[in-house]
């Protein structure tokens, strides 16, 4: 019996101890997979040198958080404590109330400690997230810029109000927390009863409740004089800021209701010492009333009678206001505005002035030879080019280049044997970077390449071409090994493309932690969640693991202040390969400048647009370039715009994490360039603050727009990317890397676009004295330039051009049609598109067989840049274009393009140019004499047309074989 009966008891305090080694185990494993990341974490900044900015976090948010803790479950303990000390001991207590102690009072214990550290932990997790607001706060700069209305230093807005608002919406917060705890102590201990309609309320109780109420509303007082200046940055639905009602009714109304409510908060004060609520409750319905009368109705009555009759000259010096501040907040307030009386009528030696730019127009590409690079230069299926190329320049000889560059990166899924092994330790790195002339091409359509194969050769000097830091980087490699170890790392392929050798190396740079005990390994093999980094023996104490490879992941994570470009370019730097990084310091709190969402402002046709953009911004400097080494992932931040205040704010709480511009090799500085987020950002501004006369403003009679990308499908067309271009923008000394977009005006509908050019914008991308100068050029409202829109529409409808593509287009090839590219030049507007031919074979790739051009309302198509200016130009046009060494080539527009080599196509073919020409020209005619006979009515003459167009289109077609 006594054995069966401490049977269960056996069995509970074994089940006991199992669930105790379970708990603790579950808790040793949370706790060294916490241990895990962090301890990863510290070395990763460590190695990189940046550990500062990772304790630094670490300080802030334990800080952020023991302060919304401390003060959440303090207030709250203290409030509990407060109302369940001051319960009356004698009081009885209706049964109901009964019930509920006996439910609560073995917790009570509990819940005075439990609830008050549960919501601690919440709000302390709140405050936490917000570190940065703290810490810019408490090493804030002055802007030197007071606002217009409250005569305030720009900085009160960016870091002082949305500090001081915090503060008080989460002491708001924590009182109403507080506030109801006692009221619900005090009910459950008799310190308040409700008999039918009457309330008894004990008189510990009255003092603690209306002291608490006291201080809420004394908190909402605050926030509503705190509400006075967050009207600079409201959007008002014309501009963003305080206008005529604001000014004269919201901000005023603020004021007296921000007194009511102290007013009635004393009122409290006065009911916790004489115990009478009728005044208080008076005054919290006084302050609703005032509220809805004073805070809506009054400012509805002033907008409806005066601003409404007469908004275009009350709201004047508001908008002026805005457009000062946009302008400034965008740094646009120094752009040079100039008109541009563009002529539209193609004159013989009209370029003879534009000489350089004619010579630097770039004819490839870069969004269409990603795959004529991949074809001819990837070399293995274990390599990749990104999808979009780069467009940089470089000093070749006494010039400088145009060049479109691309990294050969490593394709880990290109390579057959797919095993941890391979992945990890032996495919690690890309190799080399490809470099093509961005004005040149062969004969036969090919880029003309500066720098390519493997080993890398060419215009671009001796450098390191491994890239084990790049876009397209695998999650993580283990590199490295004692000296003297056989290499395994794959390099790159030997003994010409088609051979099975290949070159080994080992890593001997510094780019990740090394692995040199049990401890890091184990973190990393948690980490990435595999067991082979662990037993493998190539993982020895000299590895070293690299991961967050990317260039943008890199200095995100080593200056997490910073908006970052998305465009990211590669440039080979003093013997190196480098990332360069555009960065931006940002915020949306400057007074009256306007707000925008950055991510969906610089969405176009190779930028996508954002499902969910939370990223708006009122202000931006690229306060930052930063480089990213692609062989050993070093980061170096440079402060580029050493004026900027809250990059100084920053500098403040980072201190040594960036360098000096001075620090920035010449090499390195003159690979530089004006980036292109912040460029589209500024032209989507100037599509209505172009606009400096506040009448003009708000009737919106000048409003601009980028236009949509020709090129596209109209129905999914986005906006025309910006380009970059060496190029002398009319009025300036000499040509320079340049960055430009255009303008159209902005249509209502879609069935009311006009395109037609407004505007061009131009950005000095060249370091020195005139980088960053922004050019509007202003096109004459009298006058008719066609816009991109409706060049690429005479492109498509000319008969000459259609009748050409129509044979490129015969068999199996397709036409691509390049970018679309404006140039200020001959007095005018030129405009060139490449146009590429692509077999429609398994290995085809684009070739750049023709270039259109137009000038006003004429058209030229002919094989090279060089013949078509001249054609377009009355036979001179006065300057030489990049490609005049492609002229000739004889190409057969029949032929199959755009295959590998080997593929296809008759060498040496040839064509009756004259015989051609002769066919297309009657096509044409005849094509004209048909249009008119069917407008004549006269059916017999339309019938011949369509014979002699029948005829001379096969003559064509036996031409080209």
């Amino acid at each position: 019996m006594s054995s069966a009966s401490a049977s269960p008891d056996v069995r509970s305090r074994g089940r006991s101890t199992v669930a105790i080694v379970i708990a603790i185990l579950a808790v040793l494993v949370i706790g060294f997979l916490v241990f895990s990341n962090l301890f990863t974490d510290v070395l990763w900044y460590d190695q990189l040198g940046f550990l500062p900015v990772l304790t630094t976090q670490w300080y802030a948010v334990v800080a952020m958080f023991l302060v919304g803790f401390v003060a959440t479950g303090l207030v709250l303990w203290l409030s509990i404590f407060l109302a369940f000390r001051s319960r009356p001991l004698y009081q009885k207590l209706n049964s109901q109330l009964d019930r509920y102690q006996q439910v609560i009072e073995p917790l009570r214990r509990l819940a005075m400690i439990g609830l008050p550290v549960l919501i601690g932990i919440f709000v302390g997790v709140s405050t936490a997230a917000r570190w940065s607001v703290a810490v810019q706060f408490f090493n804030r700069t002055s802007f030197g810029q007071v606002d217009p209305q409250f005569g305030l230093d720009v900085s009160f807005y960016v870091y002082e109000l949305p500090f001081y608002r915090g503060i008080v919406a989460y002491a708001s917060a924590i009182v109403l927390i507080s506030f109801l705890a006692a009221v619900a102590t005090h009910y459950l201990y008799g310190g308040i009863r409700i008999n039918g309609r009457e309330v008894r309320i004990s008189r510990a109780a009255r003092i603690q409740i209306a002291v608490t109420a006291a201080v809420y509303i004394a908190l909402q007082a605050v926030s509503i004089w705190l509400d006075q200046f967050a009207t600079l940055v409201d959007d008002n639905g014309i501009f963003t800021g305080a206008a005529y009602t604001d000014v004269n009714a919201g901000i005023p109304g603020r004021a007296i209701l921000a007194g009511i409510a102290v007013l009635v908060a004393v009122l409290f004060i006065v009911t916790a010492a004489v115990g009478r609520w009728r005044l208080p409750l008076i005054g919290t319905g006084l302050l609703i009333v005032s509220s809805l009368i004073i805070g809506t109705v009054y400012p509805a009555i002033v907008q409806r009678l005066t601003v409404v009759p007469n908004a275009k000259s009350v709201e004047a010096q508001y908008i002026e206001r805005g457009i000062d501040a946009t302008r400034t907040a965008y740094g646009l307030d120094d752009i040079d505005v100039r008109p541009y009386d563009a002529v539209t009528t193609a004159s013989p030696g009209a370029l003879r002035e534009d000489a350089q730019t004619t010579a630097n127009i770039r004819i490839l590409d870069p969004a269409l030879v990603s795959q004529t690079f991949s074809q001819l230069e990837r070399v293995k299926q274990y390599y990749q080019f990104q999808t979009h190329l780069d467009v940089d320049r470089y000093r070749i000889g006494d010039t400088t280049q145009d060049t479109v560059i691309a990294v050969r990166e490593l394709k880990q899924s290109g390579q057959s044997n797919q095993s941890w092994y391979n992945n990890t330790l032996v495919y690690t790195h890309g190799f080399g970077v490809v470099a093509a002339y961005g004005n040149k091409r062969t004969v036969d359509g090919q880029p003309e390449f500066l720098e390519s194969g493997i080993p890398s050769t060419g215009e671009l000097g001796d450098f390191q071409p491994r890239v084990y830091f790049g876009e397209n980087s695998p999650a993580y490699s283990i590199v490295g090994a004692a000296e003297g170890s056989a290499p395994i790392e794959f390099d790159y392929p030997q003994g010409g493309e088609d051979s099975e050798a290949n070159a080994d190396f080992t890593f001997d740079g510094d780019g990740g932690p090394v692995l040199d005990n049990v401890v890091k390994k184990l973190a990393y093999a948690i980490k990435f969640q595999s067991a082979d980094l662990l037993l493998s023996d190539a993982v020895t104490d000299h590895s070293q693991i690299l991961y967050d490879r990317k260039p943008l992941d890199r200095v995100k994570k080593v200056a997490p202040y910073l908006t970052l470009d998305s465009d990211t370019y590669p440039a080979v730097v003093d013997g190196r390969v480098v990332w360069i990084v555009d960065g931006y310091t940002t915020t949306a709190d400057y007074p009256y400048s306007s707000v925008q969402q950055l991510s969906s402002t610089i969405a176009d046709t190779y930028t996508p647009t954002p499902d969910y953009p939370l990223d708006d911004v009122n202000y931006i400097r690229n306060s930052v370039k930063a480089t990213v080494d692609a062989y050993d992932g070093s980061v170096h931040l440079y402060a580029w715009d050493t004026e900027d205040p809250i990059l100084k704010t920053w500098q403040k709480i980072f201190p040594s994490t960036i360098e000096p511009a001075s620090a920035m090799s010449p090499e390195l500085t003159a690979h530089v360039r004006y980036p292109a987020d912040l460029f589209k950002l500024q032209r989507a501004i100037l599509q209505t603050y172009h606009v400096t006369e506040a009448g003009s403003f708000y009737s919106g009679d000048d409003a601009w727009a980028t236009p949509l990308d020709p090129t596209q499908a109209s129905g999914s067309a986005k906006a025309q990317p910006p380009y970059y271009l060496t190029m002398q923008v009319p009025g300036s000394d000499k040509p320079a890397f340049t960055i430009y977009s255009t303008y159209i005006p902005k249509s209502q509908t879609s069935s009311d676009n006009q395109s037609v050019l407004t505007g061009y914008l131009t950005a000095n991308a060249d370091p020195g004295k005139d980088y960053g100068k922004l050019t509007l050029l202003t096109l004459p409202k009298q006058d008719t330039v066609p816009g991109p829109g409706q060049v690429q529409n005479s492109f498509n409808t000319d008969t000459e051009v259609a009748n050409q593509i129509a044979l490129l287009e015969r068999g199996s090839t397709q036409v691509k049609r390049g970018n679309l590219l404006t140039l200020p030049v001959g007095g005018g507007l030129l405009y060139v598109q490449p146009v590429y031919v692509q077999s429609t074979g398994e290995t085809s790739y684009p070739l750049l067989r023709k270039v259109l051009v137009a000038f006003g309302d004429q058209v030229a198509f002919e094989d090279t840049l060089d013949e078509a200016l001249d054609v377009l130009f009355g036979g001179d046009s006065g300057a030489d274009a990049g490609d005049t060494d492609a002229e000739g080539d004889g190409s057969d527009p029949g032929v199959d393009p755009g295959t590998a080599p080997g593929d296809g196509g008759t060498e040496g073919s040839s064509l009756d140019e004259v015989a051609l020409a002769k066919a297309l020209a009657d096509y044409q005619k005849a094509l004209a004499d048909r249009t008119k006979a069917y407008q004549d009515g006269d059916l017999v003459a339309a019938a011949q047309a369509d014979q002699r167009m029948q005829d001379a289109i096969e003559r064509a077609i036996d031409i080209t074989g």
